[in-house]
């Protein structure tokens, strides 16, 4: 079941992420994101997240570092700058990375890092942010409030470091609010009863993986709706008649 196509988790990843990424960062720092340069290292489904929650905020600029053209171009497009980590490094106040693999930003972002510069993590683990080159190229280490560590460079620049570097809409915030996780464990219920009652048949598939019916996704979101009061169109007989045919505006 490695390719499900959920869609409560995405609106976790977009929504919850990127709203609770930059609530653990202005609890642990209390700063005002508004005027700040942040920089996004990822614009998966959660990075996408944090950079639309930033320019909510006010920030002045928001910088995407991408690998995949898609992702990149998707930044682009949504009114986002896009450049490698090292051309980021120079521009940055706040620093986030959320894209699942180690060391996004290591020594040579570093170096270049403007004095005050934050680094959080609302990705994978510890190892998105090198934290065995930031000691190694820092003279002095100080928790200077709880979840902030200040560290002093050989160049008298201080960085700091959010959360040490694990996620720090966990560490310094409380995660996801429940109303946008109650879509994920809806999602992923209605998945596990839906296995359940046709074990059988999907036992015949063999070893291959299996898509997730979309009408769990609809139900979800159609429920979802319902407890916000948003109310759908529907569509009418001739409507439906014209989606499934193809005479029509044809000849």
């Amino acid at each position: 079941m490695g390719n499900l196509p959920l869609e409560g988790p995405k609106f976790d990843n977009i929504w919850g992420t990127g709203q609770s990424t930059l609530d653990g960062i202005m609890r642990a720092t209390s700063e005002l994101i508004a005027g700040k340069v942040v920089v996004v290292a990822g614009y998966g489904h959660c990075g996408r997240g944090i950079a639309l929650r930033a320019k909510g905020l006010g920030a002045r600029r928001v910088i995407v570092s991408e690998i995949n053209p898609h992702r990149a171009l998707t930044a682009a497009l949504e009114g986002i700058d896009v450049m490698p980590m090292h051309r980021a490094a120079e521009i940055g106040d706040i620093f986030i990375t959320a894209t699942g693999c180690k060391d996004v930003i290591r020594k040579e972002h570093m170096e270049k890092m403007k004095d005050g510069a934050i680094l959080a993590n609302a990705g994978h683990f510890d190892v998105e942010i090198n934290i065995k080159d930031l000691e190694e190229l820092s003279v002095k280490k100080e928790e200077i409030r709880p979840n902030v560590e200040e560290y002093t460079l050989r160049n008298g620049r201080r960085l700091y470091l959010l959360a040490q570097g694990r996620l720090v809409n966990l560490v310094a915030a409380e995660g996801h609010p429940s109303s946008v996780m109650d879509m994920s464990f809806s999602d992923q219920a209605l998945a596990v009863e839906w296995i359940v009652k046709n074990r059988e048949e999907l036992g015949k598939a063999g070893n291959v993986v299996l898509d997730i019916p979309k009408e769990i996704d609809m139900t979800v979101a159609e429920l979802k709706c319902k407890a916000l009061g948003i109310e759908l169109e529907r569509l009418t007989e001739e409507q439906v008649a014209y989606l499934k045919g193809w005479r029509e505006g044809t000849a």
